[in-house]
């Protein structure tokens, strides 16, 4: 027999299931009932599903924005990483809850990927069986059927999501993953009963649009409504298969936990000397981006291809506006990721620690104390060289810290116990 304590804890996860368990059901009835007892083909249905992906996508991006957990975006990305590191965030009044940096850099490339996904299913379901549009009474009992899932959905986000705090547990990035499993839910079950019919019905090189929706009978679509169901049930109890995933010798890739949203200590003893970058190492750092980001000049082949056209005949202002075009445009991103990354940081040396802070929002990037490091070295790069500056490195256990261009390092080197290694020789590829 349980304990009262087991008891308790089923019951409450019962009670935090509730309103997505609803919103399934809900989900499931409504076509159950219109191929049932309304006499829905499988255009409707198609139909239905399709509106449901694409409002399930759209709550999703919702969810997405104000997800409380920072994305999981890599630190060298092109000025997407030095942002990624901000742990800045709109905070919305009076709700707790704020919209992330990272979440907003996860946005643009999100959405366009769900309406791509959105359009490519839609193609390939309601395009084949519902090429001829649907009946009047059809049409209006699918459009009830789509605002009560539009309501669904937007209950199951407000009461659980919002409500119930479950947004700090997700990123941008986790807040988006169940609607691909709705999509392949709903493209593998009609992909598979619209090839069974049109192998049966459609003779030699009949094209699949003259496929009859009708001809869909009644358990192929209880078939579709059944696989679909699966997967939204496995959906609603996808944290006892992360469970299952973290407890097992196999990886599903269910049990996967975004980075927690950290704050950074960036509290100083007195006296505290401000380092900066001097404004030669700013303006020069671009060229150390270039070198890391070659790729960049890959921007600058169309407006210079189009350049030598317009020289081919004769327009030479033109010309020369799209040379130009073609130098800036690799440069001018190499130097905002450069500033983003180094030159907005201030690093505040003081007895005890050595704090990093972006003077753009105000947020402490990283803090290093005395004995965290593990090794402590200065560099000089060929940059370096040409501009007097020197780079200092701070290895950690499992990261590392640079800080190219200072043109006086000591006050950060005073910081730890250790002096520095000044390794001699030939001059090293700027980072």
């Amino acid at each position: 027999m349980p304990s009262l304590r087991s008891t308790d804890r089923l019951r409450a996860l019962g009670r935090g299931r509730r309103p997505r368990a609803l919103s399934v059901a809900l989900a499931t009835l409504l076509p159950l009932v219109g191929v049932v007892a309304l006499g829905w083909n499988a255009a409707a249905l198609m139909t239905l599903y399709w509106f449901e992906l694409g409002i399930t996508s759209l709550w999703a991006l919702v969810r997405a924005l104000f997800a409380g957990r920072p994305s999981e975006i890599e630190h060298d990305g092109l000025i997407v990483g030095p942002l990624a590191q901000r742990r800045a965030g709109l905070s919305i009044p009076w709700t707790g809850v704020e919209i992330r940096v990272s979440s907003l850099l996860v946005l643009p490339i999100a959405a366009p990927i769900l309406a791509a996904v959105w359009a490519v299913v839609g193609a390939l379901t309601v395009g084949v069986v519902a090429d001829g549009g649907l009946s009047a009474d059809a049409l209006d009992t699918v459009t009830l059927a789509v605002i009560a899932v539009f309501v669904g959905e937007a209950a199951t986000t407000l009461v659980e999501y919002f409500g119930r705090g479950e947004y700090r547990d997700h990123s941008a990035q986790t807040a988006i993953q169940g609607v691909f499993a709705r999509g392949a839910a709903i493209f593998l079950g009609a992909l598979f009963t619209v090839t069974i019919v049109a192998a049966s019905t459609l003779e030699g090189d009949t094209p699949i649009s003259a496929l009859d929706p009708d001809a869909i009978g009644l358990p192929l679509l209880l078939g579709i409504v059944a696989v679909k169901f699966a997967f939204d049930l496995a959906g609603l109890y996808s944290d006892r298969l992360a469970a299952f995933d973290e407890s097992s010798a196999l990886d599903l890739g269910f049990s996967y936990d975004p980075p927690a949203a950290e704050s950074v200590d960036g509290s100083t003893a007195e006296p505290v000397e401000a380092v900066r970058q001097p404004g030669r190492a700013r303006l020069a750092g671009a060229s150390a981006t270039l070198v890391r980001h070659p790729g960049l000049w890959y921007l600058a082949a169309l407006p210079a291809l189009v350049g030598v056209l317009f020289a081919i005949g004769g327009d030479r202002g033109t010309a020369a506006a799209l040379a130009a075009v073609a130098v800036a445009l690799p440069l001018g991103l190499a130097a905002l990721d450069r500033e983003l990354r180094y030159g907005l940081v201030e690093y505040r040396a003081a007895d005890g620690a050595l704090v990093a802070r972006d003077r753009l929002f105000g947020v402490v990037l990283w803090r290093v104390e005395p004995w965290d490091e593990t090794d402590l070295r200065v560099e000089r790069g060929r940059l370096d060289r040409r501009l007097g500056t020197e780079t200092v490195v701070i290895e950690l256990r499992d990261d590392e810290h640079r800080i190219p261009g200072l043109a006086d390092p000591e006050p950060v080197l005073d910081v730890f116990d250790r002096r520095p290694d000044r390794p001699d020789g030939p001059d090293r590829p700027d980072e």
